[in-house]
C-alpha cells in the first residue's frame, strides 16, 4: 500500500508540476509588495513585550522549534510524515547551527518562499501560509530571534524515503501547489475581519492543521478549515458550519476557547491545540482574539470528511447526577467500571466536571466523535495546559490500562456523554500507543 501510494503521488506530481512550471510566470508575485495597513501590533499590546516577540508568538514559532526537554527555539523537534521524519531547525542566533549567519534577505526567503541555506524546505515549515506575511513583519520577528541567547544545537538529519529525500524535488511541488502571494485585505470586509484573516491565514497558519490534504499533501482549498487528522489527533472543523464547525458556538465560547483553551458547554483544548493556546493564542491581545472570532464567522461553511455532530444534551447525561450515572448500559459495563474508579471523581457523570472547567465533558467534540481518535490519545497520554499561570493537568493511563481497557472506557464515554456508538477497538489503541497514528 505504501509503494502504491508513493507511485500515485509521483505520477500526479509529474503531471501537475508540468502545468505548474508553464504557469509559473502567472503564479509568481509581480509588482510592489502590498503592505497590510493593519499588519504589526494591536493597540492593546501586552505590556513588556516587543513587537517582534508578539508576532513570533502569534506565529507560534516556539511550539515547532523546541524539542521536548530542549532549549526554546533551538530546534530538534521531530515531525513524523507518511514518508519519513524531518526535524525543526535551530532559530537561535548561533552562527554555525542557527540563523546567526543568515542575512535579512535570506531569512525572509526561507520564511516566505521555503528556500533555506541547504535548499528547499519541506512544507512542514508552513511557508505556504507565511508567504502572506508582510516583509516588515518577518523582519521584526527576525530582530526578536536575534536577541535570544545563541544555542549551539545541530539539527538532526532528516530520515526520508526516496525520492522525498531529494530537496530539489520540492521545486516541482512548489510549482504544482504553492503560490507565493502576499495577503491582500478584502475591501468589502471590516478592518477587524481583515485583521483576523491576516492573523489566522498568515501568522497563525490555522489551515495547515485544520485543512484536509490532497494526494500531493497540499491543502485542499475547497475544504479550507473543514477538519482533518494530524499525527493521531483530530484537528476539528473550524468553519462557520453550524452542525460540524463552530457556527453554533457563541462568540463568548469561541473567544474563550481561543484565548483560554476552554469553551463553556463546548470543548477544552487538548494535545496539539492545547500547545497552540499555551504558546501562542493566550499571549495575543483581546482585540486580536476578537478579530479572529470575527474572521471565523466569515469562513465559508464546509463539511469535509469524517466530521462530528455534537449532541449537547445526551439522554444519559441529562438523567445523571454528578456522582451517579443515569444511563447504565450493560454493553459498556467494563468501561463504566473503569470510568467510575478512575475518571468520575473529576469529570462526574453529569458532564459538568469539578475542580476545573477543563474537566467538563458535555458538548466536547472528542466525546461525540465515533472514531474516538482524540479520546484515545487523551486516555493514553493525558493532556496539560498552562493558561494565565494556572496549570491544568490530566494524567494518561498508557501504563495502567491495556489496549482493551482504553477501548472500553472510550466507548463508554462516547455512549454516555455523546449518545453515540463508539468504534474504538484494541487494534486502534495499539496503533495510537505505538505512535504510528495511522500515518504509514
Amino acid at each position: 500500500m505504501k509503494l502504491l501510494r508513493l507511485v500515485a503521488v509521483l505520477a500526479v506530481l509529474c503531471v501537475i508540476a508540468a502545468g505548474g512550471l508553464l504557469a509559473w510566470g502567472w503564479l509568481a508575485p509581480t509588482g510592489p509588495e502590498p503592505e497590510p495597513p493593519f499588519a504589526g501590533l494591536p493597540a492593546d499590546m501586552p505590556a513588556g513585550m516587543s513587537r517582534g516577540e508578539y508576532l513570533a508568538k502569534a506565529a507560534d514559532c516556539v511550539a515547532c522549534h523546541t524539542a521536548k526537554g530542549g532549549e526554546p527555539y533551538a530546534g530538534g523537534l521531530p515531525f513524523h510524515l507518511p514518508f519519513g521524519t524531518i526535524y525543526a531547525t535551530n532559530l537561535t542566533p548561533d552562527d554555525e547551527t542557527g540563523i546567526g549567519a543568515l542575512s535579512a534577505d535570506d531569512f525572509v526567503r526561507a520564511v516566505r518562499e521555503g528556500v533555506g541555506s541547504q535548499g528547499h524546505l519541506y512544507p512542514a515549515m508552513p511557508y505556504t501560509s507565511y508567504a502572506k506575511l508582510s516583509r516588515d513583519d518577518v523582519l521584526v520577528i527576525r530582530d526578536f530571534l536575534m536577541t535570544l541567547t545563541p544555542v549551539h544545537a545541530v539539527t538532526p538529519k532528516s530520515d526520508l524515503d526516496f525520492p522525498f529525500d531529494q530537496r530539489w524535488g520540492m521545486a516541482f511541488w512548489n510549482a504544482a501547489f504553492f503560490r507565493e502571494e502576499r495577503f491582500r485585505p478584502d475591501p468589502g470586509a471590516s478592518q477587524q475581519v481583515n485583521r483576523g484573516e491576516y492573523l489566522a491565514t498568515a501568522l497563525g497558519h490555522c489551515g495547515e492543521c485544520h485543512t484536509p490534504r490532497n494526494i500531493g499533501f497540499a491543502m485542499q482549498s475547497r475544504d479550507y478549515l473543514a477538519g482533518t487528522e494530524v499525527e493521531g489527533w483530530k484537528a476539528y472543523n473550524t468553519t462557520s458550519d453550524t452542525t460540524y464547525g463552530v457556527g453554533g458556538w457563541t462568540d463568548a465560547q469561541l473567544k474563550g476557547y481561543l484565548w483560554r483553551g476552554h469553551a463553556p458547554g463546548r470543548s477544552s483544548a487538548a494535545g496539539p491545540m492545547a500547545e497552540v493556546v499555551e504558546y501562542s493564542l493566550q499571549n495575543l491581545s483581546e482585540s486580536d482574539i476578537d478579530a479572529l472570532v470575527a474572521y471565523m464567522r466569515k469562513v465559508e461553511p464546509a463539511t469535509g470528511e469524517d466530521n462530528v455532530a455534537v449532541n449537547i444534551d445526551p439522554a444519559a447525561v441529562a438523567a445523571s447526577t454528578p456522582l451517579r450515572s443515569g444511563g447504565d448500559n450493560p454493553a459498556y459495563l467494563r468501561g463504566e467500571r473503569l470510568f467510575q474508579g478512575d475518571c468520575a471523581g473529576c469529570h462526574q457523570y453529569n458532564g459538568v466536571g469539578r475542580q476545573t472547567d477543563f474537566a467538563a465533558l458535555s458538548g466536547s467534540r472528542a466525546v461525540n466523535d465515533p472514531s474516538g481518535t482524540a479520546l484515545v490519545q487523551v486516555l493514553l497520554n493525558g493532556t496539560e495546559i498552562t493558561v494565565q499561570g494556572r496549570h491544568q493537568f490530566m494524567p494518561g493511563f498508557a501504563r495502567s490500562y491495556s489496549n482493551a481497557d482504553v477501548a472500553a472506557v472510550a466507548n463508554y464515554v462516547l455512549s454516555h456523554f455523546g449518545d453515540t456508538e463508539g468504534k474504538v477497538d484494541a487494534g486502534q489503541v495499539e496503533t495510537a500507543r505505538s505512535g504510528q497514528a495511522a500515518l504509514r
